[in-house]
């Protein structure tokens, strides 16, 4: 039986990432700091653990590993990551993260690693235009991310592959484009704006208004969870490193992603455009090294993603009252 390790896997994507190799054969040990907040894990093996300790690293590495998935961090959505408030926090804790599974994972003879990076590396000025942002994977120099979360996510990427140069440690590495879905954060100031957007139609009355910070013109793409999982599954099963974008090309303002959440739940609801953080003005996957080197793309609409989405968070919201 091939045996994985998914880091992060309390996490929105790690927990389903534990399913499905769960679903494909693996054992599976789990490991983060929380179990999964909406069901529980399906790993054969959870240690609630801190990834910044080295010492629970070498726990957790105690074998040649056929698959690692390292996708433990600190990180949220917008009003996380752009108020400026937790920097020192993210890039502290998800930079000693890495340097703790780099090291280990190469002293343990791990098979294969994947890291999970983020559109956010990308260049903020290649981002102004909501229209056409720029986001293929060989724009990311000279870099200049828009937050420092994408400056962890760049160093890390660049920790990788100096321990695939130096000491052969077999990587992977993916740029995911805001991956949503059930059971992912829906409340509390981490939620990402699928997520965010679903609660408040759900929480809104028919004929009630919405706020969605900045005007609503920023542009986005989203790819839905069990593609993203299908597009990390056909990376690790390649000969190909990466990095490589895994996201959807279907790009949407968040005025536009808020009026299909509104169709999805049959209500009409007028926009309250507020201040708040906003991120780039624009951002899309390219998806041409992937068609490329993978011979694979997403093919899920985004308006099929919503509706799993939402139907999972209004019976949340309902659960409340």
């Amino acid at each position: 039986m091939k045996t994985a390790l998914v880091c992060g896997a309390g996490g929105f994507i790690g927990s389903h990432l534990v399913k499905k190799l769960k679903g494909e054969g693996f054992w599976v040990r789990g490991v983060d700091l929380k179990y999964p907040e909406y069901s529980p894990t399906t790993a054969d093996e959870f240690v609630a653990g801190d990834l910044r300790d080295p010492l629970v690293c070498q726990k957790i590495l105690d074998r040649n590993f056929d698959e690692v998935f390292q996708l433990a961090a600190d990180m949220g959505g917008a009003g996380y990551i752009f108020t400026g408030e937790h920097d020192a926090d993210v890039m502290h804790n998800s930079a000693q993260i890495n340097l703790n599974m780099t090291y280990y994972s190469q002293k343990a003879g791990v098979k294969k690693i994947f890291y999970s990076s983020s559109a956010c590396i990308y260049p903020a000025y290649n981002q102004v235009d909501p229209a056409n942002p720029k986001c293929s994977e060989d724009s990311a120099y000279p870099a200049e991310p828009d937050s420092e979360y994408g400056w962890e996510k760049l160093f890390s990427e660049r920790l990788y592959l100096s321990f695939h140069r130096n000491y052969n440690l077999n990587i992977r590495i993916a740029r995911f484009h805001n991956i949503f879905g059930p059971e992912g954060t829906w409340r509390g100031g981490k939620e990402k704006a699928p997520a965010a957007i679903c609660r408040k139609v759900a929480e809104t009355p028919d004929g009630g208004e919405i706020e969605v910070w900045g005007d609503g013109q920023q542009t986005r793409s989203f790819l839905f969870i069990d593609e993203c999982l299908e597009g990390v599954r056909r990376l690790m099963d390649s000969d190909f490193i990466g990095p490589v974008n895994i996201g959807s090309e279907e790009m949407v303002s968040i005025n536009h992603l808020a009026e299909m959440v509104m169709d999805v739940a049959g209500k009409k609801l007028s926009i309250k455009h507020v201040e708040g953080p906003n991120g780039v003005r624009g951002r899309n996957s390219d998806n041409h090294l992937i068609k490329k080197e993978l011979g694979w793309q997403p093919t899920k609409p985004l308006r099929a993603g919503l509706e799993q989405t939402y139907l999972w968070i209004s019976e949340q919201v309902k659960g409340q009252k």
